[in-house]
């Protein structure tokens, strides 16, 4: 074969995904801070978008596609490393929104020191993934089975939480695990898990419950550096601020 005649690996891929409202879309990711590269509303929906180094392209979405349901499509965006992104996406929302999305549609989930990956969900319900490249390729859903107890649940509701973002079936395991193994996990475990739930309850709309996972939580003995550990163990942890006992 000619060398004119070979492929080359030299390829561009761009994800191509359904846009139900032009204008939201154009809005939410200048917002963001991606620059148009090409805009199109007639006679048919094309829009173009760079930022850094990956770019994203929409088209006209089916009729009836519902954004709610966030079935519509997505892409995954890999990096080598994750944290710069999310600080660079939250730090736009705030400029644009006065806070990060964290809910509804447009929103971009949390990201807990250490993740691996974040996912912002556009207007039009398309899911984009920022996944680290090194990422382990195994998941052991039920929590590692290297690990026996609470530590076996909290590793569960972290793969429940950044990799399915099902926060609601992370709370309940966290909640099932902390009744049944608290006289037998340690003070370190049982307040990340406390931690854990209390920023939860606040995700889910569930305010209410956060006083007495606080309460309990106040009431644990912690050495500075397993407090460190449990402020680590959330996105947010100015919401344990009232809640964390003094290291002992």
């Amino acid at each position: 074969m000619t060398t004119e005649g070979r492929v080359r690996p030299n390829e561009t891929t761009v994800p191509l995904l359904h846009c139900v409202s032009p204008e939201e879309t154009l809005a939410f990711w200048r917002a963001l801070g991606f620059a148009v590269t090409y805009q199109q509303t007639k006679p048919y929906v094309y829009l173009a978008f760079r930022w850094s180094g990956f770019e994203l392209h929409y088209g006209g979405a089916p009729a009836g596609l519902d954004p709610s349901a966030e079935n519509t499509g997505g892409c995954l965006v890999m990096v080598d490393a994750v944290a710069p992104y999310h600080a660079a996406f939250a730090e736009a929302m705030r400029r644009t929104y006065g806070k990060v999305l964290v809910k509804g549609l447009p929103r971009m989930t949390r990201f807990r020191p250490g993740a691996s990956r974040f996912s912002v969900v556009d207007p039009s319900g398309n899911t984009i993934i920022v996944i680290q490249r090194d990422e382990p390729e195994d998941l052991e859903y039920g929590g590692s089975k290297r690990l026996a107890g609470l530590a076996r649940v909290l590793d569960n509701a972290r793969i429940l939480r950044e990799f399915k973002n099902d926060d609601r079936a992370a709370f309940r395991a966290l909640n099932s695990g902390l009744r049944r193994h608290a006289g037998t996990a340690s003070p370190v475990d049982q307040a990340t898990a406390l931690a854990a739930l209390i920023e939860l309850s606040v995700a889910l709309g569930e305010p209410e419950r956060v006083p007495d996972w606080g309460s309990r939580l106040r009431r644990l003995r912690l050495t500075a550096e397993e407090l460190q550990r449990v402020r680590a163990a959330v996105a947010d942890p100015a919401l344990l601020g009232p809640w964390l006992p003094e290291a002992s």
